[in-house]
């Protein structure tokens, strides 16, 4: 009688188990968090706008970060 017991109380714990593994298994999908303006969240003083205008992108920074996110996907 105890080992029926005892193998009960197992398979209720695996399945236990399982449940919650399947439960944090889920990974939301990639979305896109927009707003009507884009600035509603967190607006930018006037004086940080005019110095972005000026800004240009490095372009071997770019190419580095490119290759660094090919580099981290699985194969």
């Amino acid at each position: 009688m105890k080992l029926e017991i005892t193998r009960g109380l197992l398979l209720i714990g695996a399945l236990g188990v399982a449940t919650l593994a399947a439960a944090a298994w889920h990974e939301p999908g990639p979305s896109v968090i927009s707003s009507t303006s884009g600035l509603d969240s967190c607006p930018m003083p006037a004086n940080l706008r005019v110095k972005q205008q000026d800004i240009r992108p490095d372009h071997d920074l770019l190419l580095f970060l490119f290759g660094m996110s090919q580099g981290s996907k699985a194969r």
